[in-house]
């Protein structure tokens, strides 16, 4: 798409191969558990793109967008007449070397993002306020872009994502799961790194870990142990990759010493992500983890759904 459309045309909510941003809030909340809450929740989710427009409009070339994402729990709370096929609660991975992938609360997702962190602040407060009591809010977190889309750890992040077509095929649900096609799975996690640990190794031990080179961002092949980059390599019995959409945002307060990544997949299949992060804290064989666990531990993990903009305004009464 031009940029002469992109400035006549906002992006429709439930985008979720909108372009990587400039800056992006992850808000997720629980809803409350009386009748009144879900009904209100259920209007504000259906309508959310009426809000999106209107903090959109006022510039375009912000491109605001908006993904909710349901949990399966408030998914069933909702009384729909189906359920998407893998839609399932975050289990928690009991990995190798102490590391563990938690579980943690979350009905709801908004997974804001745009050029303007302005845009992307007024449209959080404008739906926490339509929300009001209906829902507590688990965490909240603001992700930003990193010089040349780098993490916090220094290395280029999300280079491996999919493009063009393979994007739709590897993020969005086909006609294996009809009613639901145009949807997507999407697992998240807060990551909290260990920077003055990090910063103790070398430039070389850095690379062996990611699989990358850290000036240049060129893959590296893995020696004795897989890399972060070949854990989260998926390839099937038929020899197929498989490929998720990342939309990864670093984030930090320094005066409180907190850095991390926001990790956000996207994935047609829920599955995907599930074997990749097994790989990641199990390990591949069993014990050889994803040695950037040392570095960075997983505080939170969630799963939802994220349904087309057709699904997500026909669960309006």
């Amino acid at each position: 798409m031009d940029d002469q459309t992109w400035a006549r045309t906002p992006i429709e909510p439930q985008s979720v191969n909108a372009p990587l941003s400039a800056a992006a809030i992850f808000l997720v909340v629980t809803v409350e558990a009386d009748e009144t809450s879900l009904a209100t929740a259920r209007d504000v989710v259906s309508d959310v793109g009426g809000l999106v427009r209107a903090v959109g409009f006022r510039d375009l070339g912000g491109r605001l967008s908006c993904n909710v994402g349901i949990g399966s729990e408030l998914w069933e709370r909702l009384g729909q007449p189906s359920k998407p096929r893998q839609l399932d609660r975050f289990h928690p991975i009991p990995g190798s070397g102490g590391h563990t992938a938690v579980s943690t609360p979350g009905d709801l997702l908004f997974h804001i993002r745009g050029e303007r962190i302005d845009q992307c602040f007024e449209l959080e407060r404008l739906i926490l306020a339509k929300l009001g009591e209906a829902i507590e809010v688990v965490d909240e977190t603001q992700g930003f872009r990193y010089f040349d889309s780098r993490d916090l750890l220094g290395f280029v992040d999300g280079t491996e994502n999919p493009t063009g077509q393979s994007m739709a095929e590897a993020a969005l649900i086909g006609d294996e799961d009809p009613d639901f096609a145009g949807g997507s799975y999407v697992v998240v996690q807060k990551y909290l790194h260990d920077l003055t640990a990090w910063g103790t190794l070398s430039t070389e031990q850095q690379e062996a870990i990611i699989g990358r080179t850290k000036a240049d961002n060129l893959e590296l092949d893995d020696g004795e142990r897989l890399s972060h980059k070949g854990l989260n390599t998926i390839v099937d019995e038929n020899g197929v990759e498989h490929d998720i959409l990342r939309d990864n945002m670093p984030f930090g307060r320094p005066g409180a010493k907190e850095f991390g990544t926001y990790f956000i997949g996207y994935s047609r299949d829920l599955w995907v992500i599930d074997h990749m992060l097994r790989r990641m804290f199990i390990g591949s064989p069993v014990g050889e983890y994803d040695r950037i666990l040392d570095f960075s531990k997983a505080v939170t993990g969630t799963t939802f759904f994220v349904p087309s903009n057709d699904v997500l305004e026909g669960l309006a009464p």
